[in-house]
């Protein structure tokens, strides 16, 4: 395995919506394991190691102990919960920013496995706020497009 390079903000293949994943990822996702392990995150999405590809793997038990890695090709969100809830995000491609987004409390998430199997999930908590932060990523969305315009004004002068 390979530790990648994340792409950083501004960089507009963060901005970019990524297209499908036909098929042979399997090296990449492993790559972006351990690329966000070693940052260490809990999720990292394909554009932010500079592959346009619909594909992110997340792991949110890790920091505690236990790895339960999940790699997510071609996901969907089927199903968000009218519940909401408020709170820190961090983001790997924007270093040293945490913004508080509003995110749906549970939602479904349906993706292709490694294996090639269809799965259905039903998420919720920190791993529904962690897929739809990853999942926001596929659509060129930043935690700082979820934010209010003074909100994002005061980030971008921190980065910039």
């Amino acid at each position: 395995m390979v530790t990648l390079t994340i792409v950083q903000w501004p960089d507009k293949r963060l901005e970019t919506r990524c297209a499908p994943v036909a098929d042979g990822v399997s090296g990449l996702a492993s790559d972006m394991l351990e690329t966000m392990y070693a940052a260490p995150g809990r999720g990292l999405a394909a554009p932010q190691v500079g592959q346009l590809l619909r594909l992110f793997v997340m792991d949110v038990t890790w920091k505690e102990g236990l790895r339960s890695p999940v790699v997510c090709i071609n996901p969907r969100i089927t199903w968000r919960s009218p519940a909401r809830v408020k709170g820190p995000e961090g983001c790997l491609s924007i270093p040293g920013v945490t913004a508080e987004v509003t995110r749906a409390s549970e939602i479904r998430l349906r993706y292709t496995a490694l294996d090639g199997a269809e799965r259905e999930d039903h998420l919720t908590g920190f791993a529904a706020i962690c897929a739809q932060h990853e999942y926001d990523h596929l659509d060129g969305i930043l935690t700082l497009d979820r934010i209010s315009p003074d909100e994002r004004a005061a980030a971008e002068a921190r980065l910039l």
